[in-house]
């Protein structure tokens, strides 16, 4: 089950790369925040169709959970205006490593304080080392997209 995890979340990054191409491309002809407001607009219709057929019956409501637990919806909006924008002027590569690494770091910080109710995990000599590695190679890809343009 792991295993299958963890193929889906790679299957989940690779969508987000291609959305970020798209939508890089559509937010320059359309605009930053058209472009925006129609990913949202057809993600919401297409959620609510998934929850009207396949969702089961929940114990709690969103009426019912702690209202800061809300909060990450909104974290969606600043991700897909910033794609936007950086596909366009540095590319899709660039800009997809540099949000892994912002995932990367802020992840080992939520799992070793346990913040936003999460389980702790000790920050350890292997994620430190997978930071510099993902470093590294936003640097290299970077460096790569910097020279192509010169």
């Amino acid at each position: 089950m792991i295993i299958l995890m963890i193929i889906l979340a790679i299957v989940g990054g690779a969508l987000l790369s291609v959305q970020a191409a798209i939508n890089g491309q559509l937010g320059s002809k359309v605009g930053v925040f058209r472009c925006a407001f129609l990913t949202f607009s057809i993600g919401a219709l297409v959620t609510a169709l998934l929850i009207l057929y396949f969702e089961p019956k929940q114990a709690v409501t969103l009426l019912d959970v702690p209202k800061w637990k809300l909060l990450g919806a909104m974290c969606g909006v600043p991700y897909i205006v910033i794609m936007v924008l950086a596909v366009q002027r540095i590319g899709v590569a660039v800009a997809t490593v540099a949000v892994i690494f912002g995932q990367l770091l802020m992840s080992v910080l939520i799992d070793n304080f346990g913040w936003l109710d999460n389980a702790e995990l000790p920050f350890s000599p292997y994620r430190l080392a997978a930071v510099v590695c993902l470093g590294i190679a936003l640097y290299f890809i970077y460096s790569s997209s910097r020279d192509k343009k010169a």
